[in-house]
């Protein structure tokens, strides 16, 4: 069971003004909590068109469902605006997915899940944690890199028989 988790998001914005240049910082305030059923209620008919191209709905319910998965969400206020899944095998930790709604890219939520799904397999002792990204993503794969994730080998056509995926893993002791 995952503890609810209140984090502040800092976005600092810049404002022009008759010439002058005003900085500001915005203050985002986003809730990680466990994903339940309701919140999968709330997105199921959205998943395609603001979330890319994600698994269909019935995907994300049976990982929702498996024993083996474990899925969090972002909120801002009720709004969801992201969420992020593992799957706990007997060898190692592997990220399903970490999406960040199309609207709300750029704001950190895709760090802050990353960084609490990092956690919440670091619980599990296993020794690794690994994911596919598609090659062409380089935002992903720099915020991966970012956190540790090295490139450990590829899947030749893995997205749509067209684009190859790029496997990462981090150590987790």
């Amino acid at each position: 069971m995952i503890k609810r988790i209140t984090i502040f998001c800092y976005i600092k914005f810049l404002f022009i003004l008759e010439g002058c240049i005003i900085e500001g910082i915005e203050l985002l305030m986003i809730l990680v909590d466990d994903m339940k059923i309701n919140d999968y209620e709330k997105i199921k008919d959205s998943l395609q068109e603001e979330y890319d191209e994600f698994w269909t709905p019935n995907i994300l319910r049976s990982e929702l469902e498996n024993n083996n998965s474990k899925y969090i969400v972002a909120k801002e206020n009720t709004k969801i605006v992201g969420f992020a899944g593992i799957l706990i095998t007997p060898d190692d930790v592997q990220i399903t997915n970490i999406v960040t709604k199309k609207s709300e890219r750029k704001k950190g939520i895709g760090n802050l899940l990353l960084d609490k799904i990092i956690k919440m397999a670091k619980n599990t002792n296993k020794n690794s944690i690994s994911l596919e990204v598609n090659e062409k993503n380089l935002i992903a794969i720099n915020l991966y890199k970012k956190f540790g994730f090295k490139k450990i080998g590829s899947r030749k056509k893995y997205y749509n028989g067209i684009d190859d995926a790029i496997i990462m893993s981090k150590v987790l002791k």
